[in-house]
């Protein structure tokens, strides 16, 4: 999705550090203390192919749960159920993300920095998000799959479409997501209006980085916060079912979410969006280098992975790897019960 959350440089950890945390508009946002309901713990999906949306309920009982389709989404809105969501890549990584009920997975453009190694999304082609899209959609069976639009692939209504098109069709994406505001409200109602549902993105885009002077938190002050809201319900009005709001004050934040009736998905923007989405690399300690203020760990697999492939390396130069129960044998033919003259 985002590339400045890729770029452990001391400039982007500042500027996101300094994204001040004011009180919200609207304190009901915040979960009241000792009213959030457990949640059973999440189970292994059903067998059978990708296809068909099929997941156990939590709890392990046999009635499948729904996928998670466009009604699903404005129906926890209204009901105040928060929204979760992830990118993903791969379709290892879909399984767990789709075993634990994440809401929304996004084949973000994201990868160019994650996957790649690139400095930033903008040498992320349509084919890149199609071949990672077709990974991710063979390992969900319930999640509301999200495949990013990359740079350039929609600067023009003519444009967009095919390449839209595409990621439905070829990607299997349920719904793309598209950088910009008010700007490209036409695209967006275009799309929406050939039947290819459009998440929008506003604040901080990174397509933009250049156009911005670089990956810098938005909204900030009166004419960028009119600016922000009218994006806002520009992309709603042209019939986005759901916005992201990416690097914006969490006042803000909560502002826009209770001005619209679609749901906001908050990355950098605070607790008053109706849902959040982190990078799953980022949240599971993979970039370890980078540490912005937005960003919890959940995990730390970066760690843990130097250190099963620094007991793999010891194991291997001593010979403890493998061992006799990691080998195959066949007392026909051990070499050890034949002579030496029947070896080859």
């Amino acid at each position: 999705m985002t590339d400045y959350k890729h770029r452990p440089t001391a400039g982007v950890a500042g500027q996101l550090s300094s994204l001040a945390d004011p009180p919200l508009i609207s304190s009901s946002r915040r979960p009241a203390a000792g009213k959030a309901p457990a949640e059973p713990a999440p189970t292994t999906p059903t067998d059978g192919p990708v296809a068909v949306y099929s997941a156990v309920s939590p709890g392990g009982g046999s009635k499948p749960r729904k996928p998670v389709r466009l009604p699903t989404l404005a129906r926890m809105k209204r009901k105040g159920t928060r929204i979760t969501a992830v990118t993903c890549y791969d379709a290892t990584f879909a399984r767990l993300v789709d075993d634990a009920h994440i809401d929304v997975v996004l084949v973000g453009d994201s990868l160019g920095n994650v996957i790649q190694g690139q400095e930033s999304t903008l040498p992320v082609t349509l084919d890149d998000i199609l071949y990672h899209c077709r990974s991710v959609r063979r390992g969900l069976r319930r999640a509301h799959l999200v495949a990013d639009m990359p740079f350039m692939t929609y600067h023009s209504v003519d444009v967009a479409l095919p390449n839209a098109a595409r990621l439905m069709a070829e990607g299997g994406a349920h719904a793309v997501k598209l950088e910009g505001g008010a700007d490209v409200a036409p695209t967006i109602a275009r799309l929406v209006g050939c039947g290819i549902p459009v998440m929008a993105h506003i604040g901080l885009t990174p397509q933009s980085v250049h156009a911005m002077g670089g990956h810098k938190i938005q909204g900030r002050g009166f004419a960028a916060r009119a600016s922000l809201l009218a994006d806002a319900r520009a992309v709603e009005a042209a019939g986005a079912y759901a916005v992201v709001l990416e690097g914006i004050p969490a006042r803000l934040a909560a502002e826009v979410t209770d001005a619209l009736t679609i749901p906001t998905i908050g990355i950098g923007a605070g607790v008053g969006c109706d849902g959040q989405i982190l990078v799953l690399y980022d949240m599971l300690g993979l970039n370890p280098e980078f540490t912005p203020k937005f960003l919890k760990r959940f995990a730390e697999l970066g760690a843990l992975t130097r250190a099963a492939l620094s007991a793999y390396r010891t194991e291997v130069r001593s010979g403890d790897f493998p061992g006799q129960e990691h080998e195959y044998h066949d007392p026909k033919t051990d070499l050890d019960s034949l002579p030496l003259k029947a070896v080859p």
